[in-house]
């Protein structure tokens, strides 16, 4: 199964190591990274897909973060 997920947090080095910290775990680079203003936060936020292909199927509480 190929597995997905969209990583985001606001525009800090805490968003450079999540994605560093899902690639380092085999997760790989999905399109193009997205960076957007968040009104309610008043920060930037950054976001990447990442993709991975697992030995699982897929269930509705598969926790994706734990592949």
């Amino acid at each position: 199964m190929l597995a997905y997920r969209y990583l985001t947090e606001a525009d800090t080095a805490v968003f450079c190591h999540k994605v560093t910290r899902a690639l380092s775990q085999g997760w790989s680079l999905y399109g193009e990274p997205s960076y957007a203003f968040d009104a309610a936060e008043g920060v930037m936020r950054c976001g990447q897909a990442v993709v991975k292909e697992v030995d699982a199927e897929y269930s509705p509480e598969l926790k994706l973060s734990d592949l």
